[in-house]
Parts: C-alpha cells; sequence; structure tokens
C-alpha cells in the first residue's frame, strides 16, 4: 500500500504530472460525456462527489461538489471541498450525495469491492452515478511491451510484444468475451446475482510509468460492472435492454440507485 500511495501522492510529479492550476475542465477528454451526464440529471444545484478526483478539474462544472482522492499533495488545488481518501474508504456520511462520477479512477483501485461498495453507500436512493474507468486494461501494459523497443527482451518477452497486435485485435478478443458474456448474462436472467464483480486482477507497475494504466491493477468488463450494479440495487440507464447490456462497448456507465431497500 505504500508504494501505491507514493507513486499518486509523493510521486505524481513523476507519473501522472499535470499543471492543474492552468488545466480547463473543457480540455479533459471526459469533458462532454460528464457534461451530458449533468445536464441530463440536472445536477447544476445537487450535491455531487467525484471519485478520484485529481487536480479538481470538474470542481466548477456543478455548485455543491465534492472531490475525494488518495493524494494529500493535491488539495492545494481545490477551492471546494476535497477530502483525503484512506484506502478505499472515503470519508463522507451515508446516503449524502444526488449523484456521484468517477473517470479513470476504478482499475487502480487495490481494494476494489470495497470501493464499489462505497459507492452504494453514499449515493442517497434515486442518486446517479458516471462509472467510468478505464475498461479491459491489457496485462502488458505494466511492463511497457506496447511503447520498448524489441531489444529491451528476452526471448518471452520477444514473442509477448510481437502478440499484442493480434490479441488486441476485435476479432481476437471476441473470441473470450462474447461466450462468457453470454453464460454470466443468462445466469443472471436466471436468477443469479453477482454479489461480487466479476474482474481480472493485474500486477500493476509502481516503479515505473511506461504508459497510461501501466499502474492498472484490475481488469473489468464493462459488461461484468452492468451485472454487479444490477444484482446489488441498481437500474442501468445507459444499458437498460439485455441486448444492450450483452454488447456493450467501452463507454461510460449510467446507473441509478434503487428506492426499495434490498
Amino acid at each position: 500500500m505504500s508504494d501505491y500511495k507514493s507513486f499518486y501522492d509523493e510521486r505524481r510529479h513523476q507519473t501522472y504530472a499535470h499543471d492543474y492550476g492552468v488545466v480547463r475542465a473543457e480540455d479533459h477528454s471526459n469533458y462532454n460525456e460528464l457534461k451530458s451526464f449533468i445536464d441530463r440529471f440536472q445536477l447544476t444545484n445537487k450535491r455531487c462527489l467525484e471519485i478520484g478526483s485529481s487536480g479538481g478539474f470538474f470542481q466548477d462544472m456543478v455548485q455543491d461538489y465534492y472531490g475525494t482522492d488518495i493524494a494529500e499533495s493535491l488539495a492545494k488545488y481545490y477551492h471546494k471541498p476535497y477530502r483525503v481518501s484512506q484506502g478505499a474508504h472515503y470519508p463522507f456520511e451515508d446516503e449524502m450525495f444526488d449523484a456521484v462520477w468517477t473517470i479513470n479512477v476504478y482499475e487502480h483501485i487495490p481494494q476494489l469491492m470495497e470501493a464499489l461498495f462505497e459507492i452504494k453507500r453514499l449515493l442517497k436512493p434515486g442518486g446517479v452515478l458516471l462509472f467510468s474507468p478505464a475498461w479491459q486494461c491489457r496485462p502488458w501494459a505494466a511492463d511497457g511491451y506496447a511503447v520498448r523497443p524489441y531489444s529491451d527482451f528476452d526471448i518471452k518477452g520477444k514473442l509477448i510484444k510481437a502478440s499484442i497486435p493480434i490479441r488486441n485485435s476485435v476479432f481476437w478478443r471476441s473470441l473470450y468475451l462474447f461466450p462468457k458474456r453470454l453464460v454470466r448474462h443468462l445466469l443472471f436472467i436466471m436468477g443469479y446475482k453477482y454479489t461480487a464483480l466479476k474482474y481480472d486482477k493485474l500486477n500493476p507497475n509502481y516503479d515505473t510509468y511506461w504508459t497510461s494504466d501501466s499502474d492498472a491493477c484490475n481488469s473489468i468488463d464493462p459488461h461484468d460492472a452492468i451485472l454487479w450494479f444490477l444484482s446489488n440495487g441498481f437500474e442501468c440507464i445507459s444499458h437498460p435492454e439485455h441486448t444492450s447490456a450483452l454488447f456493450v462497448r467501452t463507454h461510460g456507465l449510467i446507473f441509478k440507485k434503487s428506492t426499495r431497500l434490498l
């Protein structure tokens, strides 16, 4: 855990370096997605939490904003409430928020299940969630196979690097993804509840930041995320039909917490 915290806090200038004071929300790659979410659910004056809020890029997109992140060093960039998270625990009261959003964060959280249940704890009944991690992070990212030259690797490493274009292709990945999705979805339709999210654990690299998500410790399929939220008291607003859920692509998911107690 010390390496994890150091990577995102004391060593942030070496890893996720930004000049946070001058970056505009409009320049962020997820701005349009978040703006659409805020407008659709009329959140401008609602109490909102951003989990993994980094340098507070989005803090002025709503009036009643709260941010949380693991890095104490980020607090200086906020003029709205910011609290340092303790691992996967977010220091806020139960059912405090009308909306939660989290962007490119949950692939990096070692205690993934605890962090997911925190979302459920923090949202009011009827509250909405934009859940947008980096989906299906690749296991070869940690060692930088995609960006390092062949000369860096032994025979095994060269074979891994050479295989990446094939393993990254839509056709190859579909051979694995869709049979798995179909089985899990049929089980859900027949009444099976996914109390634990199905995902792949990765070995993150906290020593060298080779590329985006070389520090990811979770590889999550959006279909599995949909099944978990549906099994745990949420409605999927973005993919309400079985077919749309089964063929979900890598975009943010929108959920609504049930007003009924489970």
